[in-house]
């Protein structure tokens, strides 16, 4: 118990920076809805090159951030060594990245689409070699549990842009896509600046063994990490090679636009691993672990379902985050939850292969949910337009979730509580049909009202089953 009180308290606090700091950045999505309209196609632009970067970013970091808690948990191994040795890999990797794409930037721009608007892609090159380099000092923040200063440095940069934003598209009323991208460029500048008192502090130093056994754990968990941020980025990457013109750029914003509702999804999966990762390969000698997952995976998926039927009850509210123009795709969202989900559940199952240095599992496994995902994109698109993207990342993640726990449970095997999975589960599924089929014509109080009772009888079986008040009064 007492690890899972600790993995409860650390998931707090980096759920306070994913999640107050993801609350902030949504007060972004109504003010770039409100400035660029849903006819210019230019929040198109935006989805389509942030997923560009999140690709770029995952490519740069090089699977560094899990190989790093691997080798400084290892006994023998120096913590310092091991950041020192993974950071200048990484800045390496990103120096030469830059170089590549100013060097060659009217290829790069062209092949983009992007030939006339070199800037943007320029800009966002200099933001993710920064993110790439940034990212190690924050996951040596989260080794040594210094779950604060992650999180203030991670609300600073989502105050910083939210502040300039405002300025510009408020104050000074521009309206400009461009902004977007220089913004962000000159707030993730900032915080790396933060981190030179921590760079100082360390005893540089480079192992070239320790470079070669790293580079051999992390290349798989790099193959795995562009097959999994393609999972997720790959329909905006597509989407403009499917549906060509103004018009593919329109719908793209559009589903962009929307699925930032989803994302609360991805708020609670991301502060939920910034604390599983340090606290799974800890943990990893202690006899009872395998228990230990078992009971995270559950509470995980309760509570996930718990903020999916708050976000499908309460979306008559929440689709205000959103400019008019562009709440058409709000259809998407209860689909693009629903993924993100089981990406958390596939996450959570992710372990067994981490732990037995078997990390070619994940390539094989989140390879072939990428390739679904693909396949559903590319045939669907053009008939469907982003309906098919929200049902591909649905497929993608659930065929890697079910191969990594069928193949899991014959390697590693955990016990996990299916049964009473299950049953959140059908309750959840429930709830969500009787949500999404009450009639429009209804008054929103009355709606509202019904999804709120809904709501109430969730929590309380979570309270009867889960978390018997009976029993926190005999503890007390």
């Amino acid at each position: 118990m007492a690890g899972m009180k600790s993995l409860l308290k650390d998931t707090a606090v980096y759920g306070m920076s994913s999640i107050v700091g993801r609350f902030l950045n949504y007060l972004l999505v109504p003010l770039y809805t409100a400035k660029i309209s849903a006819e210019s196609g230019g929040y198109g632009v935006v989805t389509n090159l942030y997923a560009y970067t999140a690709l770029v970013l995952v490519i740069l970091t090089f699977g560094m951030e899990t190989t790093m808690f691997r080798f400084a948990n290892k006994e023998g191994e120096k913590p310092d060594t091991v950041f020192a040795t993974a950071l200048l890999m990484v800045g390496a990797l990103s120096g030469a990245f830059l170089c590549g794409v100013f060097g060659f930037s009217d290829t790069v721009c062209g092949l983009l689409g992007y030939g006339d608007r070199k800037e943007f892609v320029l800009m966002m090159a200099v933001v993710v070699a920064l993110d790439a380099i940034q990212a190690l000092p924050f996951c040596y923040l989260r080794f040594r549990k210094r779950a604060m200063r992650f999180a203030m440095l991670k609300l600073l940069f989502i105050v910083l842009n939210i502040g300039v934003n405002v300025w510009y598209f408020l104050v000074m009323e521009k309206s400009d896509v461009f902004y977007v991208f220089a913004i962000n460029l000159a707030c993730t500048a900032a915080i790396t600046f933060f981190f030179v008192p921590d760079f100082v502090k360390i005893e540089w130093s480079f192992d070239p063994r320790l470079a070669r056994r790293m580079l051999s754990y992390s290349w798989p968990i790099l193959v795995l990490g562009i097959a999994g941020i393609l999972n997720q980025t790959a329909d905006k990457i597509i989407y403009p090679y499917m549906r060509p013109g103004l018009e593919g750029e329109v719908e793209l914003g559009v589903y962009g636009a929307c699925v930032k509702i989803a994302m609360i999804m991805a708020m609670i999966t991301q502060a939920f691993r910034y604390a599983y990762e340090p606290f799974v390969f800890g943990k990893a000698r202690d006899k009872d672990s395998r228990e230990t997952y078992a009971t995270a995976m559950k509470y995980f998926i309760i509570f996930t379902l718990l903020a999916y039927l708050v976000v499908v009850g309460y979306m008559d509210v929440l689709k205000y985050v959103i400019g008019e123009g562009y709440r058409e795709g709000l259809k998407a969202v209860p689909i693009v939850m629903a993924a993100e989900i089981l990406m958390g559940v596939y996450f959570n199952l992710s372990f067994w292969y981490k732990l037995t240095d078997k990390t070619i599992w994940g390539l094989w496994f989140s390879g072939a949910g990428c390739l679904v995902l693909i396949a559903v994109n590319v045939i669907f698109i053009p008939r469907y337009g982003y309906m098919a993207c929200a049902w591909g990342g649905v497929a993608g993640y659930g065929v890697a979730m079910l191969l990594s726990y069928f193949v899991g449970q014959r390697k590693y095997p955990v016990r996990y509580p299916l049964v009473s999975i299950g049953v959140y589960v059908l309750i959840a599924a429930l709830f969500t049909t009787i949500m999404l089929q009450l009639p429009l014509a209804w008054p929103v109080w009355l709606r509202l009202s019904v999804n709120t009772l809904l709501l109430l009888l969730f929590v309380g079986h979570i309270v009867y089953h889960d978390l018997p008040l009976a029993k926190l009064r005999r503890r007390k």
